[in-house]
């Protein structure tokens, strides 16, 4: 039987195991970490009963990718009403709400614009959506599918909350576009906001009931169903031998598995590659649900706290310049709201991070918390208990989140489509037989898998040629 062994079980190792093994391969995967999962994890960070997710919390594609949702995993799916809530300074809140229509007609004066911007991408997603996210190298067809929207895609988002003149519709398409960790004036910074809202009315956002280990858990029991064998603390030093090795880490890690084993223009490049900001998290146990001034706040699991555009933008810039804004756009998750599991009865759980400089050792908790309270008068006063995460924390757990970098390495024009070299098939490698599958790849970072299962496809067809 034909063997191949996967280093890392992220999401992206996890649907590269499980892609070759439901080809019939021998599989064996290789984890540092005592339990599976990567940055889907979860765990008591703060006190007995409250459970917290380590890195990653609401998925989009977690539920709906096209690799997740064909394997129709036993995980329960937990959604709130509204997909993301921006609170503002007059105790309003603009909505992402599952309705492309009803989110367009609460923006008032830019409802048209919003329904030009998002119209070709909402009713076309099913087209769009095998350019966006593979199976890579993408077919013509949806390459041609996605020039239709390819300017917007592409744009920065400054440049596309030019065509709207209320403040509200601006700040919704900043809080989406921060997503990216990447400046608002940089390219592609709209396209990030046009896809996370695009998904919020295609799919709606979804996250497991009970913490995003249920999803790595279920990956890993669909993979041992397959005759797959995962190895836990089991720390890989170089690459190993086999007919296929698929690596679920960034380009550093790789150059230190392969040693000189890699031709020297390659390595050369994988030492080019660019690393983003990191992220400073903080976690909550919580006396009860957070007293956001806007009722609408409570309605959303994710919740954008920044403020305005400008506010947002001066934030989403400092980490690129090497500071620490002073009112940083804080990403928070209120999962307790809407899955009762999180924390004890009449208890609440907390997640929330801010973008600093890569390596940052800065403590942002004094400055995130004001930004909650700003919007959330009395949020202090609930606080049973915190973790903070830094840099260094997220680093040390998993050798891939590089100075705190979530996404695997920035996501600018320069590193959005072929990542981490400029190879037309970047999967592979120089090495035969060795294979990248991590967030360093295409799509990029997020929790969907198909870095991993785009890569296992290209194995998998250059094996059999």
């Amino acid at each position: 039987m034909k063997r191949a062994v996967v280093i890392g079980s992220g999401p992206n190792g996890l649907a590269a195991a499980i892609t070759m093994a439901q080809a019939g391969w021998d599989v064996m995967v290789h984890e540092a970490a005592e339990s599976v999962g990567g940055g889907v994890r979860s765990g008591e960070l703060t006190l007995p009963g409250f459970v917290h997710d380590l890195c990653s919390a609401i998925h989009p594609l977690g539920r709906d990718s096209p690799f997740f949702r064909d394997l129709k995993l036993p995980v329960e799916w937990a959604q709130s009403p509204a997909e993301a809530a921006h609170p503002l300074d007059d105790g309003t809140a603009v909505v992402t709400e599952r309705s492309f229509l009803e989110t367009a007609e609460r923006l008032g004066p830019d409802q048209a614009a919003y329904m030009r911007l998002f119209h070709p991408v909402v009713t076309g997603w099913a087209r769009l959506e095998p350019g966006v996210l593979g199976p890579h190298p993408p077919a013509p067809r949806a390459v041609l599918a996605g020039l239709k929207v390819a300017r917007a895609g592409l744009s920065s988002a400054r440049g596309l909350a030019g065509g709207f003149e209320t403040r509200e519709a601006r700040a919704l398409l900043a809080g989406h576009a921060a997503h990216g960790m990447l400046p608002l004036e940089k390219r592609p910074s709209g396209g990030v906001g046009l896809f996370l809202i695009a998904t919020a009315h295609a799919y709606g956002w979804s996250f497991p009931r009970g913490g995003s280990q249920r999803l790595a858990d279920a990956l890993a029991d669909r993979l041992r169903e397959l005759g797959g064998e995962i190895r836990t603390g089991s720390r890989v030093d170089e690459l190993p031998r086999a007919d296929v090795v698929l690596a679920d880490v960034v380009p550093r890690e790789l150059l230190r598995m392969a040693g000189d084993r890699l031709p020297a223009r390659y390595a050369k490049a994988l030492r080019r590659y660019r690393y983003g900001p990191g992220v400073f998290k903080l976690d909550w146990a919580l006396d009860g649900s957070i007293p956001w001034a806007a009722d609408d706040c409570r309605r959303a699991a994710t919740v954008h706290v920044g403020g305005t555009f400008e506010e947002i933008a001066d934030s989403e810039r400092a980490p690129w310049e090497g500071r620490h804004a002073e009112r940083p756009y804080v990403l928070l998750t209120q999962p307790s709201l809407f899955d009762d599991s999180r924390a004890p009865a009449g208890k609440h759980t907390a997640w929330a991070y801010c973008h600093v400089p890569n390596g940052s050792t800065e403590d942002m908790t004094e400055l995130m918390e004001a930004q909650i309270e700003r919007f959330a008068p009395g949020f202090r006063s609930l606080v049973l208990a915190r973790a903070a995460t830094t840099p260094a924390d997220f680093e040390r757990r998993n050798a891939n989140i590089v100075g705190g970098d979530i996404n695997g390495g920035a996501m600018d024009l320069g590193q959005l489509f072929f990542r981490p070299v400029r190879r037309l098939v970047p999967y592979r490698t120089p090495l035969k037989g060795v294979y990248l599958c991590s967030s360093a790849t295409p799509p990029g970072g997020g929790v969907h898998g198909m870095c991993g299962h785009s890569a296992a496809l290209v194995a998998l067809r250059e094996w059999t040629q």
